[in-house]
């Protein structure tokens, strides 16, 4: 009886186990669906609000520099939201935007140099 009463711990541990992995990967794979979802939400949203040469030079944006363009495209489809927009936006008014984005994001470096100070020639007569 001891055999067959650890066979059934086994297999329910098994099933419970399964069921506990199971659940991982069909949250992973929502977590993936929600995702895909968004990101087909955001290119419609820009389809509609950019025209074709406007989209194209924020693809290409986002082949060089993918935070810049994401930050664009924030900035795009927030305007959307709130209405500001009026129409389609043209090369021009993206490379505008474009303009904006990066003066706000500009990150401003400064160099100070710090020399040491060599002995001098004066330190030699202290021998």
């Amino acid at each position: 009886m001891a055999d067959d009463e650890l066979e059934a711990i086994r297999q329910q541990r098994m099933a419970e186990l399964q069921a506990k992995h199971g659940d991982s990967s069909n949250n992973q794979q929502q977590a993936e669906e929600a995702k895909q979802r968004e990101t087909e939400m955001r290119n419609s949203i820009l389809a509609q609000v950019l025209d074709q040469s406007a989209r194209a030079r924020l693809s290409n944006l986002a082949l060089v520099k993918p935070e810049k363009a994401n930050a664009v495209e924030n900035y795009l489809i927030q305007m959307v939201r709130f209405g500001k927009l009026p129409g389609k936006i043209t090369e021009s008014g993206l490379i505008e935007i474009l303009e904006k984005v990066s003066q706000q994001t500009e990150k401003k470096t400064t160099v100070t140099f710090n020399r040491r100070r060599v002995m001098d020639s004066d330190d030699e007569d202290d021998y």
